[in-house]
């Protein structure tokens, strides 16, 4: 692992401890590189501000742990390892819903369910005469609908069971991808 890569992964670390009792807009650079034991100019080498940290964060720690749940038969198991990250990371997600880095929340969960729908369609579609646009309105309906249920499960504490949520997400989605494909390839005909 390359020294920068320690460097950010430690900055994170220490990002997340301090949000564990610190709301994030209480937190500054001096508090974090304080906490990391790194000097400010370290910091600003590595990230603009907090925020693109917070954003860094969710990028490497869940977007990239997804990647190989694009699948039909596996999206399931993605949607089950996002609502597992965000229950593992409780204290670090909560905070950043209730903060200014919400807008970091809502495009983590946005670009990993769009990008795991997006697949599903994908492999879906082969061999069907469905525009690209009609797939990403798709992939976005659902994905809206998705990050809506996760941010909600998340303000009514997380009190439904992650395997629980996905058991009725899938009998709720089963077959409506291929049925809205189906749709969409009937339109263009």
């Amino acid at each position: 692992m390359s020294n920068s890569l320690l460097t950010k992964n430690a900055l994170a670390r220490s990002l997340k401890d301090l949000m564990a009792h610190t709301p994030l807009n209480k937190i500054s650079v001096k508090h974090l590189v304080d906490d990391c034991g790194v000097n400010r100019q370290t910091f600003y080498y590595h990230f603009q501000d907090i925020f693109e940290l917070l954003g860094w964060i969710y990028k490497t720690e869940a977007v990239e742990s997804i990647a190989e749940y694009r699948s039909y038969s596996t999206w399931t198991d993605g949607f089950y390892r996002i609502f597992c990250y965000i229950e593992r990371n409780k204290a670090f997600c909560f905070n950043t819903l209730d903060s200014l880095g919400r807008a970091h929340l809502d495009a983590y969960l946005y670009e990993v369910t769009n990008d795991l729908i997006m697949g599903v369609l994908q492999e879906l579609a082969a061999g069907m005469e469905v525009s690209m646009e009609d797939k990403r309105f798709i992939a976005g309906f659902y994905t809206l609908a998705f990050t809506g249920l996760v941010i909600q499960w998340m303000r009514d504490g997380m009190k439904e069971q992650p395997k629980h949520m996905i058991e009725k997400l899938s009998v709720l989605i089963e077959g409506n991808f291929l049925r809205a494909l189906h749709q969409y390839e009937r339109k263009l005909s």
